[in-house]
């Protein structure tokens, strides 16, 4: 049997361990849901391992209270990486106006997208190539699930890390782009909290003897803006905003947040030190600011190789036309490029409508990819081996 018909064989299994995932809503910031997934991935993972005949114990790894889950497949040296997350951004209760469903080729349901179907996937390439070949053939894979991805992997980003220095290959399972586009360059992103901080007053009886923190922040949003570079595809955008306290009350505190997306690591530098060098604008008042650079920049060399890899070995993976495309989201892939780790990104789900209602998985596209990733990770265990 090839790895390819291992892979079709894996469909029916693979279908119903990504509904089991769906079906169990892990919102990153709810611990408690967090910690419930995080046993679930444990399980489907144990007994599709399991069922191929490869013997890995699950390493939960606990930072900070987030749960992460690692599998080091094999005794050799760490060669290929396989990265997913098992947290979405949907709230608990999404599953009652947005269920699960499998109808016309077209899977829905909170996740399925980013990136369920692609932690499904991971693991079931894994377990074809096992099937194929024996246990030895995944010998030297690490297969690592995170539980922090989508609110900026703040506990996982040293593991990821040190988890990929070493590696010849990152293989990224994050959802693909359109038409099924692998992601060879991610922008680098930057998240900020900038809090203008005035004095309280009456607003009634004596607002002059206040300092208006809502008016000071209202003031930074244009500058802030203005920091954007089209011309080098930078983007720099306000996003939440917040002001205290009462309706009486001359706010002594308000807060913008701040997403900055940026191309090239000199770009996010000038943004960083633009942001945390704006002086306030009403007198007596003054400008805080939180966060940083959060994602360094995926480009395009990092991901080159295993590009030209994953299009020599789509036609035998039943993929037609892979393509490639720049994004302006990130990833933890982000975080191994930035290593110095050749990283490929996109090779999850073909679909849409992620993080929105319309979230969507077109299935005939599963086992190819699921192939793919497979023939990919066989292409280099034999290249380290040769």
């Amino acid at each position: 049997m090839s790895i390819v018909d291992a892979c079709r064989a894996h469909r029916g299994p693979l279908l119903a361990d990504a509904q089991r995932l769906i079906c169990h809503e892990s919102p990153s910031d709810d611990r408690a849901a967090i910690e419930a997934s995080a046993d679930l991935v444990t399980e489907v993972v144990a007994a599709r391992f399991s069922a191929a005949g490869i013997e890995a114990d699950a390493e939960r790894i606990v930072i900070d209270g987030c749960p992460h889950i690692r599998w080091r497949l094999g005794s050799g040296p760490r060669r290929v990486l396989l990265l997913a997350h098992h947290d979405t951004v949907w709230p608990l209760g999404t599953l009652q106006t947005h269920p699960f469903s499998l109808e016309g080729g077209v899977m829905r349901g909170p996740g399925c997208f980013d990136m369920v179907v692609g932690l499904a996937q991971a693991v079931h390439a894994i377990a074809a190539l096992a099937d194929t070949h024996g246990a030895a053939a995944v010998d030297g894979v690490t297969l690592l699930v995170t539980g922090d991805e989508e609110i900026g992997s703040l506990t996982s980003r040293e593991l990821i890390q040190t988890e990929a220095t070493g590696c010849d290959a990152v293989l990224v399972l994050e959802a693909a782009g359109p038409a099924g586009a692998l992601k060879t360059a991610r922008k680098g992103v930057s998240l900020y909290s900038v809090d203008a901080i005035g004095k309280a007053a009456h607003a009634g009886l004596e607002p002059e003897k206040g300092v208006n923190a809502a008016i000071e922040i209202a003031l930074q949003i244009p500058r802030i803006a203005a920091l954007a570079d089209p011309a080098h595809g930078t983007t720099v955008t306000p996003t939440r905003l917040a002001a205290d306290t009462t309706v009486n009350t001359v706010p002594a505190r308000a807060r913008v947040d701040v997403d900055v997306r940026a191309t090239t690591a000199a770009e996010q530098r000038r943004v960083d030190k633009a942001i945390r060098s704006l002086p306030p604008e009403l007198a007596g008042s003054r400008i805080q600011v939180g966060g940083g650079i959060n994602r360094p920049v995926m480009e395009r060399a990092s991901a080159a190789s295993l590009y030209a890899r994953a299009v020599a070995l789509a036609p035998a993976a039943g993929v037609e036309c892979l393509t490639e495309i720049a994004v302006g989201g990130a990833s933890d892939g982000n975080f191994t490029a930035g290593v110095g780790v050749p990283t490929l990104d996109g090779l999850g789900a073909v679909g849409g409508g992620a993080h929105a209602v319309d979230e969507h998985v077109l299935v005939e596209h599963i086992v190819p990819r699921t192939a793919l990733v497979a023939l990919l990770i066989q292409d280099l265990l034999k290249a380290d081996a040769a």
